[in-house]
């Protein structure tokens, strides 16, 4: 991994992107990777479409991801991952949790939540698709969704070590949920 890799992690506020965004800065730059990563963009309030961006390699001058530009969108949920489709590079990956949050205009009437999100964009796009919310209620906790999806995403990386991943895990996330977080790591790898 000589170039730089950029990765996007979307979803809404309250779904715990900059716990995401943390572990993979942490365990990217523990391999020796010059690593930026941006502030959320967006609502952070619970609710509000957020985008951070992750870009590592030998040497990285700007946090910025521009359209055609990711390398992987790690999505949350199903809306936000098609929002964000025209920032994946032409063979970039999708990984998105099948979960869908309604947005206000869904919520006030004014909108309907688009069906059939997944398969349109099979389509255009590499997509792995799974029920990371599923998962980590069966880790222990629906706000483990984030820790599922990076424990999916670790299995593209394969110059990063299980091991380089959970010591990194471990750093970021408070003892009293580091069991927690670990069992939803795994069962995001091993789905």
């Amino acid at each position: 991994m000589s170039n730089v890799k950029n990765v996007m992690i979307v979803g809404v506020g309250g779904q715990g992107s900059l716990l995401a965004s943390k572990l993979l800065g942490h365990v990217v730059m523990s391999k020796g990777y010059d690593v930026k990563v941006s502030e959320v963009h967006g609502m952070s309030q619970r609710g509000g479409s957020v985008v951070t961006y992750v870009r590592f390699g030998d040497k990285v001058y700007s946090p910025v991801i521009d359209k055609g530009e990711a390398d992987y969108i790690i999505s949350f949920e199903t809306l936000e991952a098609a929002r964000y489709l025209p920032y994946l590079k032409p063979k970039g990956k999708i990984i998105v949790n099948a979960q869908e949050i309604d947005p206000m205009p869904v919520i006030t009437g004014a909108a309907e939540y688009p069906t059939g999100l997944v398969e349109k964009m099979k389509e255009i796009a590499d997509v792995d698709a799974m029920d990371a919310l599923g998962l980590a209620v069966e880790a222990g906790s629906a706000k483990a969704t984030n820790i599922v999806l990076m424990g999916r995403f670790s299995k593209y990386f394969k110059d990063i070590t299980e091991e380089e991943w959970l010591s990194s895990l471990e750093a970021c996330v408070p003892p009293k949920f580091k069991e927690l977080n670990k069992k939803a790591f795994y069962l995001g790898r091993n789905a």
